[in-house]
């Protein structure tokens, strides 16, 4: 009975050893927009906080921007963070000085990806553009934002029914204003690409206008009626994950539950852990907690250079 208990109890160990070898690496944006806009860090410090009591998963949070090390008194990547990463989520802003798509990152991003290491992006990191990225993002998490193909109205979506996944467990149709990109370059014949956001924008949404370019676009014009796509997810043949999500932009949102258990879900799932039925448990987001680490802004902030200095990691684990 003794050895079997022992046994047992060797088992038991193992097994948690095993499932906290789930390392998710966050990666947050530089400064950019006017206040409680594009809150990078924020936004990530809210959703790392309440990732702190799921079993089996570590989390790592790099802010404002790639992580980087000194060496000789200058600023270098430190790509040593995703050593042992499961998967890497970045939440910034994006383009053509897209934070993964400078230097050798996208090499970096790629050889993670071939040991089937998972990607998601949210709200502008899912744009880059097409000769920098976009067949990577295809390949990777499904899709991406291209400039004058895709458009980024602010509005208000409905989202009325919400898919099976494990994604969206827990989570009840919600709407929220934002601004949601819509008509996003997927792959060829969306294959593989699992929708987890859809909603209907209105005519006046594709009438515009958009953010930038103002637009309207006519093609957008075109597909009046049409539903749209505004978060989705892949399983990749690598044994990789990605997901895009489309929204973001305002801070505030953080404080939308069903919007919050989503992302939180979405990070779950990203690192390979097991969604509970409920989806992962958050509790709310005061208006206190809401406006803690913050970002010092300007009420116009100029773009962020293309390779900005990073803060050092916060390794969050069980």
């Amino acid at each position: 009975m003794k050895l079997r208990l022992l046994f047992t109890a060797i088992l038991t160990l193992a097994a948690g050893l095993h499932a906290a070898d789930r390392k998710l690496v966050m990666i947050a944006g530089p400064v950019s927009h006017p206040p409680l806009m594009h809150e990078f860090k924020a936004g990530s410090m809210l959703l790392q906080k309440r990732l702190d009591d799921v079993p089996g998963l570590k989390t790592v949070l790099i802010t404002n921007g790639w992580p980087t090390k000194t060496v000789d008194g200058k600023k270098v990547d430190d790509n040593s963070v995703f050593e042992g990463a499961d998967a890497v989520f970045i939440y910034a802003d994006g383009g053509g000085n897209h934070i993964a798509v400078q230097k050798d990152r996208l090499a970096v991003l790629d050889a993670l990806m071939k040991k089937g290491v998972s990607l998601g992006m949210a709200h502008y990191a899912v744009e880059v553009v097409a000769e920098k990225g976009g067949s990577e993002w295809q390949q990777w998490i499904g899709g991406y934002y291209e400039t004058k193909v895709s458009c980024n109205p602010i509005w208000d979506a409905d989202y009325k029914t919400i898919p099976a996944h494990p994604i969206t467990r827990g989570v009840k149709p919600f709407h929220a204003k934002d601004e949601w990109y819509f008509n996003m370059h997927f792959r060829d014949g969306k294959a593989g690409v699992k929708d987890i956001l859809v909603a209907t924008p209105s005519d006046a949404v594709r009438d515009g206008p958009y953010v930038s370019p103002k637009g309207p676009y006519e093609h957008i014009q075109a597909a009046k009626g049409r539903p749209e796509t505004m978060m989705w997810a892949v399983e990749r043949p690598d044994g990789g994950r990605g997901f895009g999500f489309t929204g973001g932009h305002y801070h505030l949102n953080w404080q939308n539950e069903d919007q919050r258990r989503l992302m939180l879900n979405a990070l779950v799932w990203l690192a390979k852990l097991e969604v509970p039925a409920s989806g992962i448990d958050s509790t709310p987001v005061s208006d206190a907690e809401a406006m803690q680490n913050l970002d010092e802004k300007k009420v116009n902030v100029p773009k962020p250079a293309a390779t900005p200095a990073a803060a050092a990691p916060v390794t969050k684990a069980p």
